[in-house]
């Protein structure tokens, strides 16, 4: 596996022979001329979805922080260190060690554009951490110093560190782009529907509207992965074995082990609306419908246990069911289909 080949013109290659890596791409981005729709059409959602964390108003959460109970506070506080950590995480890897292998250049477009998405998102937990917080380093250090947290945070980073080193092949990469599927669609749930539990009740309002602009960045980020390892399955199908998905499959468990362990942690039975039953069946209805996005069945037939989250992750203005990431159309467009 080689890296693209940026500055291409001797390439012969067709629009027909493109492909999500392994290609011999010039280059060159045409969204006049590609073989993807489906990155068109999310490239188009993104740049619709533009928002700017200042926009959000966090006055009155300032207020509401100082007389949430401590459970709450610690909730909270973990949820944004957690988050802080994911999305760092994000925005280099993204450009590091999965879009140089990537071979069609609207793809590549598209993920140039979640890494700006992965880095606004900080610059969003920034707005929420000053705005509670006379000392912002309490926060931002947390994911190093509570354990917890660390043991999470050094699995994800470890599974990029072990596909990122060494030979990389045809399998590695495919299995990054599993990987990432399950970093933007599991990983991130637990703490967004912690938040969503604080604005249930009336709390932390803005924080729960910044969370919302967020998981909507996030959905699109979820359909670009799936999408690049639907169209890898069409044009590499020796690549998606018994062997593969058994190492899918075994990758989703751990997933959902790991969230389920820590939306526990981070409730501790002391936030309304959640036990540690509800918020791992929670966390196995999402592994499922990620699953079945990439033609896969079922892992555990787990129903969804808070439907309520999905109208605190949803705008009055975008029909999105965020789970099946079926768009019907979005907030600040005009553009109207029906799946990718």
């Amino acid at each position: 596996m080689q890296r693209k080949t940026i500055y291409n013109p001797e390439s012969k290659e067709s629009l027909n022979e493109r492909r999500v890596f392994g290609g011999d791409s010039d280059g060159m981005i045409n969204f006049t001329r590609l073989k993807y729709e489906w990155a068109l059409r999310l490239w188009d959602m993104m740049e619709a979805n533009t928002w700017f964390p200042r926009e959000v108003q966090m006055t009155q959460d300032a207020k509401d922080y100082m007389y949430l109970t401590e459970a709450e506070k610690r909730m909270y506080d973990l949820v944004l260190s957690q988050l802080i950590f994911m999305d760092s995480l994000q925005t280099n890897n993204l450009m590091d060690n999965i879009n140089p292998y990537i071979t069609a250049p609207e793809i590549n477009a598209c993920l140039s554009r979640q890494s700006y998405e992965e880095a606004n998102h900080s610059k969003s937990y920034a707005v929420m951490v000053e705005s509670i917080s006379d000392n912002t380093d309490l926060i931002y250090d947390m994911w190093k110093k509570d354990a917890k947290l660390k043991e999470k945070n050094t699995y994800i980073a470890g599974v990029y560190e072990d596909l990122a080193n060494g030979e990389l092949t045809d399998e590695k990469l495919l299995l990054a782009m599993f990987a990432n599927q399950i970093l933007e669609g599991l990983y991130f749930y637990a703490g967004f529907a912690a938040i969503y539990a604080l604005g249930k009740s009336g709390k932390m309002l803005g924080s729960s509207q910044m969370i919302r602009f967020i998981q909507r960045d996030e959905v699109t980020h979820l359909l670009l992965f799936q999408n690049m390892i639907n169209s890898v399955r069409k044009e590499r199908p020796d690549l998606f074995t018994a062997e593969l998905e058994e190492k899918v499959r075994k990758m989703f468990r751990k997933a959902v082990d790991l969230e389920s362990s820590w939306g526990a942690y981070i409730t501790q039975g002391q936030i309304l609306g959640f036990t540690d039953g509800i918020i791992r069946q929670y966390i196995e209805y999402l592994a499922d419908r990620r699953l079945e996005a990439v033609g896969y069945k079922a892992e555990y037939g787990s129903k969804h246990p808070i439907p309520w989250v999905d109208g605190y992750a949803s705008f009055n203005d975008q029909r999105t069911n965020f789970f099946e990431g079926n768009v019907v159309n979005y907030s600040k467009g005009s553009i109207d289909f029906d799946d990718f």
